[in-house]
């Protein structure tokens, strides 16, 4: 079963790969890491298989997991049926533009009218207020735009400001899923750096099947 949720200020502090600070003896190397940096946004094509096994678990405990990455599939066709397709990841930390704000600030900052656009998301947790109302909007004046959002977390779940903002996605059109173990595999092998001339098997960690019911149990609880 998922644990609960605490917040990050309650447990020890960790860096983004999931690394426990408390066992660190350098204390300029302890204040490096604690200390948070400017805000950015990072992309590329695949991210660091550690950082998909912290960042993407599907615990409810999510102490340290200060980002969001996101995992992209954009699908745009034309009228004569020609598709083209692109992926890549974002990620995010700290308070600035989150990785949902910068897909459309950054990826696709403008649709092209004639196109028809299918936009797949594997996201570490679904949206915060500010996020999904972002996306809301996005998607009222893009009419051509269709957005399957897969989460691996639920993202504060708890507070209704958040529910809230997940039934206003879903009425916008977005299709909300959390990840099944098939999908968090489909990102480790499409976004997920794989060592040289070898390609490493996916391996469930325990409970993700658990966890996966438990959070899609509490999904379909907010948007009945």
């Amino acid at each position: 079963m998922a644990q609960k949720e605490e917040t990050a200020a309650a447990a020890a502090p960790t860096s983004q790969d999931g690394e426990d600070l408390d066992n660190l003896e350098d204390p300029k190397k302890l204040k490096e890491l604690v200390e948070l940096p400017p805000f950015e946004i990072v992309t590329g094509e695949r991210l660091p298989a550690n950082f998909f096994k912290f960042q993407f678990r599907n615990v409810e405990y999510s102490s340290g997991r200060n980002k969001t990455f996101l995992c992209y599939v954009v699908e745009a066709q034309s009228k004569g049926g020609q598709v083209q397709a692109s992926r890549g990841y974002l990620e995010d930390e700290h308070a600035a533009a989150h990785a949902e704000e910068a897909f459309f600030d950054t990826i696709m900052p403008a649709f092209d009218p004639a196109l028809r656009y299918l936009v797949t998301w594997y996201v570490s947790s679904s949206p915060c207020a500010a996020c999904a109302d972002r996306i809301v909007r996005t998607l009222k004046k893009t009419k051509n735009l269709r957005l399957l959002l897969l989460a691996g977390r639920l993202f504060m779940w708890e507070e209704p400001e958040i529910q809230a903002a997940l039934r206003k996605l879903k009425e916008a059109g977005c299709k909300l899923r959390i990840m099944k173990p098939q999908d968090f595999e489909y990102v480790w092998q499409n976004f997920v750096e794989q060592e040289e001339g070898e390609s490493k098997a996916f391996e469930p960690w325990e409970d993700i099947q658990e966890n996966f019911l438990y959070y899609d149990e509490k999904l379909a609880d907010i948007l009945k």
